[in-house]
């Protein structure tokens, strides 16, 4: 079912800067880190978006979605919320049956399922598929993959039809999107599509550092969109999987940067494993004709 006909939650007007992450992954530490760092910059929690997947690879799925609420900040449905949400018996990564990814996936996801309580999945059940706000004259929406299916991968390197695909009929000048762990940024025509990143695993850089994103107001009807980087208690987070038996290699990325399984990358993303990323400072502005649009 396409996701533009399922309810989404329209968050009205929104004051800057915001705070953009996705994927907390059960990693409690990188969770309570980000959280003071919002504190820090004085960021209220109504300004702090989640693209989803707060459950996924690390150790404390339970204790991870408490913090989520308790923050009180908004939260897009991921596909791991969706699946636990409906007692699926995976979770609904979109990797191909048979890989590696798929394969990993099921050690966590079993873990994570036998322990998620039931009050926790009515909450994932009842987390929008689509978050719409304003903000400085602009319109946004926020999603977890695609706009039409919640676990497409969509990474830098595909090509301009892919996201034209997406954003076909959608009347939004900036798009924030999670799902594929790596952060990017794409101008498409006149949209933006922008992936903050995850902060519950590295991006594959050889850093054991995560990703989140600020966006800050450059003017009437501008936005200046910096990526920046997570620092957390990296050996904890480790110990702890090692503790539960999460040992089929996601554990080990935390302190490497590196992923178990490249399965799910296209080629110039698997060239670019272990490098450094880095980020020039986004400004954008949308053409007149397409702000203060309605939905």
């Amino acid at each position: 079912m396409s996701s533009l006909l399922l309810p989404a939650s329209d968050l009205g007007e929104l004051a800057t800067p915001l705070l953009v992450f996705g994927g907390p992954y059960s990693n409690l530490e990188a969770t309570r880190a980000l959280r003071r760092v919002a504190d820090a910059l004085k960021i209220p929690p109504e300004q702090c978006l989640c693209t989803g997947d707060v459950v996924a690879y690390c150790a404390d799925p339970v204790d991870t979605v408490r913090e989520i609420r308790d923050w009180g900040i908004p939260v897009v449905m991921g596909n791991c919320e969706e699946s636990l949400a409906e007692g699926a018996t995976d979770c609904g990564c979109g990797f191909t049956e048979g890989t590696v990814c798929d394969r990993l996936s099921q050690q966590w996801f079993n873990y994570a399922s036998a322990r998620i309580e039931e009050d926790d999945r009515r909450w994932m059940a009842g987390l929008p598929r689509r978050l719409l706000f304003s903000v400085n004259g602009l319109r946004v929406m926020v999603i977890h993959g695609g706009v039409r299916q919640i676990n497409r991968f969509l990474f830098a390197s595909q090509s301009d039809a892919d996201f034209h695909e997406e954003l076909a009929g959608v009347q939004a000048d900036i798009i924030l999107a999670g799902h594929c762990g790596i952060p990017f940024t794409r101008r498409i025509g006149s949209q933006l599509w922008h992936n903050a990143g995850v902060i519950g695993l590295p991006a594959n850089d050889g850093s054991s550092d995560t990703w989140y994103s600020l966006i800050e107001s450059a003017g009437l009807g501008q936005l200046r969109i910096t990526y920046r980087h997570l620092k957390y208690d990296v050996a904890t987070a480790a110990n702890k999987m090692a503790d539960a038996e999460l040992t089929g290699g996601y554990n080990e990325a935390l302190i490497t940067g590196l992923w178990p399984s490249l399965d799910v990358l296209p080629e110039q993303e698997k060239r670019a494993t272990g490098q450094p990323m880095r980020f020039a400072e986004v400004l954008w502005q949308a053409p007149v004709s397409l702000q203060h649009n309605l939905w």
